[in-house]
This record gives structure tokens, sequence and C-alpha cells, in this order.
């Protein structure tokens, strides 16, 4: 059982005791999946700490039925945690570049009965899903040197992103009018976005 921080809201502390993080990591790791750090699931990939999944989907504000991205979606811990709060009536797309990690977040998720979530593997040169926006959130759990205008384009109006950039974590609101509005949420350490 993972213990999510007691700063997040009721519903994501819920949803992340529900799942906790066991089922996402390597056996090895699995003993260590209540501490508050990041974990290594191979790949040189890791499963982000509790805390700052808590701080990143806070910022989101996740609402039921919404469209969401999953960008790094790693062992597939995010895609479940946000499709269990957008619930059947919503979508999660996860977009995982490691064929390896993308396979095994794929099983996890079959095992839980979320048919409106799936880990889709990733391809070099292209970030995100294009083709299948626009989306109401995008959560990016990889730094990335610059904001990907790319994904600013994959928002839907009145969507939000959370994406590490710089190592500093930002929340993009692509207004209803169309310009985009953003936050500065702290300094964070994330591997590495790559974008092709």
């Amino acid at each position: 059982m993972t213990t999510p921080p007691p700063t997040a809201p009721a519903r994501i502390r819920a949803v992340m005791d529900e799942l906790g993080r066991d089922p996402f990591l390597p056996a090895e790791q699995r003993r260590f999946s209540d501490l508050d750090r990041p974990l290594p699931i191979g790949h040189g990939q890791t499963n982000s700490q509790p805390s700052t999944v808590a701080a990143m989907i806070t910022l989101l504000e996740v609402s039921t039925g919404q469209r969401i991205l999953d960008v790094g979606s790693g062992s597939g811990w995010t895609t479940a945690i946000l499709a269990r709060l957008v619930g059947s009536s919503g979508c999660v797309i996860g977009c995982e570049l490691v064929p390896a990690l993308r396979e095994s977040a794929a099983a996890v998720l079959a095992g839980l009965d979320m048919p409106w979530a799936e880990v889709r593997q990733a391809r070099i040169g292209t970030l995100g899903a294009p083709v299948d926006g626009p989306y109401d959130r995008i959560l990016v759990s990889a730094g990335a040197q610059t904001l990907p205008r790319t994904l600013v384009e994959q928002l839907a109006p009145d969507g939000i992103m959370v994406i590490p950039v710089a190592s500093t974590m930002l929340r993009v609101h692509r207004t209803a009018a169309g310009p985009v509005d953003i936050t500065e949420h702290g300094r964070y350490s994330f591997v590495p976005l790559i974008d092709g």
C-alpha cells in the first residue's frame, strides 16, 4: 500500500491508497513502495515518488469524464490513477517509449478492469498522441528543456497540462479564448523527456 501525502485532496489520496504502487513496480522494489521517493523500474526510468504524483495530479484538476493524455507513463501507475479519477465516462491514453515498460503497464492495467485506459507505444519524433486529441488534461512525467509546443497544441480549450520544464513544475492552462497562462509550482527532478 502506498501512503499518499496528507496534503493531497481526499479524492486523490483515496485513489492512490486504493491502487498503491506495488503492482506497478518490479518485484525487488515492492518492499520500498511505501517510501516517498522515486523507485527504479528498469531501462533508466523511475516510478515517481507519491508526493510528486499527488502534487502534479492536484495541479491537473482532474474531473469525471475528462480525456487525459499521460506522457511518459512508465509503469502505468499514473495512467491508472488518472483512469480511476475520470471514471468510465472518461478516457486516459498513456504513452511510453520503452516497449518493455509499455507491455508491463498494459498488463497491469488489463487486470484492473478499466477499459477506458490504455498505454500506447510512443514513437520517437511524435510527442503525445495528436491524432486522438485534443485533451482536457495532459500529464507529463519527464523533464523537458523547453515547453513543447506540440503538447500545448494537443490541449483542448480550457485544458490544463502539468509538465516539468528545466526542473520547474509548470501548470499550463490553455484558456477558452486561446491564449496560454503558465504558472510555476516548485523545483523537481525528472528523467529527461525524449521527443525525437
